[in-house]
């Protein structure tokens, strides 16, 4: 079930943090009756994922990872195909969710990146690399995120149309939400970052109201997030409103108690480009940030930058988190992810987890497992 409202016009540019014209939009409810977005047929569409992967029983499996991109046109790996073959089989679950830190577009114009732009990051992929992402294991992605609208209304609409013809479900667009069905149960996907043109982070009250009404629809809900400062230095959950670049980054642990309460049971957190730690509230998990996990050129690397995980998560029928484990990456060669035997990325994200958060932090086992 999917239902999006047409994306605000092109707005200006500041860096790293994409465009953000200052205002907020209050997301419609995905059962009422909205405009569809220029170009698209969007209706209410519920369709099965490939077939479950978990064992009667045994919970929902969902496998996510951060940013990810294969590369930025005209930069791009020269075997996109194979780029993302030495982390495949972790990229397994009954949903395996990333978040898409870019577009899948040939136009080549972007309306952040004007002739006086001294440093403009807008980031693009050809529409056919949603194949690679598609047989690496990727079934959904969300475009809630400071890169999606890089170029423009045609630009997202050419990526969502992409990742469709691959195959994979698509959230984050004002009033959107995803139901999938895996693993015997309905799961709604609600993503949500501080911009006009997608579900707002910053509306409290309207998120509120979205995510209470996901939580009619499906089972489980699954809450994802593009928010908080970023950088080498924004490894921690602060607990206040997070600012970077002039931009309102919301208030991550605010808003992910918040999602809880209105019906959330995994909260997915993007954006700093660093792990975040993780915490349990009310019993279900928060991961406030994934890190980088791929991207041919798109990211620095060095240190914390180059750190990464997939996050597999089980879930309980109820949505409670029963059992999880973190496979830590490393980001070599220009942003290609490798596993990393030293396990360095779980361990910062339980040093993270313990400072930032005492009595509800994870606690991180042998081999990442999740207790």
């Amino acid at each position: 079930m999917r239902v999006a409202v047409p994306v605000a016009a092109a707005c200006a540019a500041t860096a790293l943090s994409g465009c953000f014209d200052g205002t907020v939009r209050t997301p419609t409810g995905a059962a009422k009756d909205v405009p569809a977005a220029k170009g698209r047929n969007h209706h209410q569409n519920e369709q099965p994922q490939q077939q479950p992967r978990s064992g009667a029983g045994d919970g929902i499996s969902i496998a996510a990872v951060g940013d990810t991109m294969l590369g930025n046109t005209p930069e791009l790996p020269s075997e996109p195909a194979t780029y993302l073959d030495p982390v495949k089989g972790e990229l397994v679950g009954d949903v395996v969710f990333g978040n898409l830190e870019g577009t899948l577009t040939d136009v080549s114009e972007s309306p952040k990146c004007g002739p006086d732009s001294e440093e403009c990051f807008a980031f693009r992929m050809p529409p056919e690399y949603a194949e690679y992402l598609a047989d690496a294991g990727f079934t959904l992605m969300s475009n809630a995120n400071n890169h999606s609208y890089d170029f423009g209304e045609a630009g997202l609409s050419d990526t969502v149309d992409a990742l469709e013809a691959a195959g994979i479900e698509q959230t984050g667009l004002p009033g959107e939400i995803t139901i999938v069905k895996a693993g015997g149960e309905r799961i709604a996907f609600v993503s949500f970052a501080p911009y006009a043109y997608t579900n707002s982070l910053t509306d409290l009250e309207a998120a509120r109201g979205l995510i209470e009404e996901a939580a009619t629809k499906a089972e489980i809900v699954v809450v994802t997030i593009h928010a908080g400062a970023e950088g080498s230095d924004a490894g921690h959950v602060t607990g206040g409103e997070e600012i970077y670049l002039g931009e309102d980054r919301g208030n991550p642990e605010e808003f992910a108690h918040l999602a809880v309460d209105a019906g959330a049971d995994l909260v997915l957190g993007s954006g700093p480009h660093v792990l975040r730690g993780i915490e349990i509230y009310k019993h279900r998990l928060l991961a406030y940030s994934l890190g980088n996990f791929s991207g041919f050129h798109n990211f620095t690397t060095e240190g914390a930058l180059g750190e990464s995980v997939v996050l597999h998560v089980t879930l309980a029928p109820d949505g409670a988190f029963r059992s999880g484990r973190l496979a830590s990456l490393r980001l070599v060669e220009a942003g290609q992810p490798v596993p990393d035997p030293s396990e360095e990325a779980a361990g910062t994200i339980a040093a993270l987890s313990d400072e930032d958060f005492g009595p509800t932090a994870i606690e991180v086992g042998p081999d990442g497992r999740l207790e």
